[in-house]
């Protein structure tokens, strides 16, 4: 089981959204998922923190939001030293994977449920 450690931020209890089947799907794949969202929650024992939360070591965030809400997460995904960021569909914002970018942040427009289910996450 893989234990790399992915944050998704922009996660949902709606079973209906992306973020939440993609919390489902990181688990169920072994992966250590922990999750920002709007609202408090849990999906599948993953809490869902209404605040950002002190994290070190993590290789993957998986971003699902909008590039107009991304701004107030940009401080705390730069704290978090993430090795690479998706941006997610509807999530892309190429200024801000420029940013990223230049402080050694790889950026991926993916959707992380495909790259999963093709085992090129």
């Amino acid at each position: 089981m893989n234990k790399e450690k992915v944050l998704v931020i922009g996660a949902s209890e709606n079973e209906a959204r992306f973020s939440n089947k993609a919390i489902k799907l990181l688990k169920s794949k072994g992966y250590d998922v922990f999750a920002v969202g709007r609202k408090e929650g849990v999906v599948d024992d993953v809490v869902i923190h209404s605040k950002p939360i002190p994290l070190a070591g993590v290789d993957t965030i998986s971003l699902y939001l909008r590039p107009e809400n991304q701004k107030e997460y940009s401080n705390y995904i730069d704290s978090v030293h993430p090795k690479r960021v998706i941006f997610n569909p509807g999530a892309e914002h190429p200024e801000f994977a420029d940013q990223l970018n230049a402080k050694g942040i790889k950026t991926e427009d993916a959707c992380t449920l495909v790259l999963l289910n093709m085992g090129a996450f």
